[in-house]
């Protein structure tokens, strides 16, 4: 289940960084699941109203618990609901900038998301959550008292996040979406761009890939497919292979010696492929349903 502000709710037109996290765990979480939340729609600017269904491409689950100018201050108060009635697994949480823009100071908002955690275990006691730190946004350049604010909280959090751990209900705090610039990742100064969506998307990803195994995270699917194109680009020479480079006009596969070369059991080859885990498993409790319930 993805909870959030308005950087998640996104609005008319817009993937939002849901549909990417989506398209994501498709291609890479190895076993069935299933998106989950209380509410569908994007919000509609012409109308200041979360009516739209205009996604950018609607043919993916939009089911979430997020909304426009909505904060730890809102979300607090419905997660348990939301977690009993659709028996989210998983939260992807992104709240906090409007809370610290609008409604609490730091320590304020540090203490509804500690409410907010104990909410969701008493709905579910082994509910797993993510939490992505405030990406300060446009406003934090010049105005020094709210990015102090800004700063502060991610601290804060970071140490809730650690202090609230548990073995049966784990919690893990993201990085930053790795490169995150607010010139070039948004439309304007806060909300993502579709640039802006995948990074989210991915600083996601990439926790749950480090800590739990789960999936290919999407930096890993950048390398790779770079690391593919390079490969598929450059001949090999005789200083890559160790072998002498074949001769023009020696028959195929031979090695420059006059013979011919044998290819060796379990030799790599360059693959346009997304690379796994190594393990050959699935994760672990994808022999159920997985219902992920995100909170940005």
């Amino acid at each position: 289940m993805p909870v959030g502000d308005s950087m998640t709710i996104g609005s008319a037109g817009e993937h939002t960084w849901r549909y990417r996290m989506w398209q994501h765990l498709r291609a890479t979480y190895g076993g069935p699941f299933a998106v989950v939340g209380p509410r569908e729609a994007l919000y509609d600017k012409a109308t200041d109203t979360p009516t739209s269904y205009e996604y950018a491409d609607p043919d993916f689950p939009h089911f979430h618990l997020a909304g426009w100018g909505e904060g730890w201050l809102h979300m607090t108060p419905l997660i348990g609901e939301a977690v009993r009635a659709h028996r989210a697994d998983v939260l992807l949480v992104s709240l906090g900038l409007i809370d610290l823009g609008f409604y609490t100071n730091a320590g304020q908002t540090a203490d509804n998301l500690r409410f907010f955690i104990a909410e969701a275990r008493a709905a579910k006691p082994s509910v797993r959550m993510v939490f992505l730190p405030v990406i300060p946004n446009v406003r934090a350049r010049t105005d020094v008292p709210f990015a102090t604010e800004v700063a502060l909280f991610n601290e804060l959090q970071a140490k809730a996040v650690a202090d609230l751990d548990e073995r049966r209900s784990p919690l893990l705090l993201a990085s930053l979406p790795e490169s995150y610039d607010v010139d070039h990742d948004t439309y304007d100064g806060t909300h993502p761009n579709a640039a802006g969506e995948h990074k989210i998307a991915g600083a996601f990803a990439g926790a749950m890939h480090q800590a739990w195994g789960w999936g290919v995270s999407t930096a890993t699917r950048a390398r790779a497919r770079n690391r593919t194109r390079t490969m598929g680009r450059r001949p090999a020479t005789s200083s890559d292979t160790g072998r002498p480079t074949p001769r023009r006009g020696d028959p195929p596969g031979a090695d420059g010696r006059g013979g011919r070369l044998a290819v060796r059991q379990g030799e790599a080859q360059a693959g346009g492929g997304i690379p796994g885990d190594g393990s050959g498993r699935s994760a672990a409790g994808t022999s159920q349903r997985m219902r992920w319930g995100w909170m940005p």
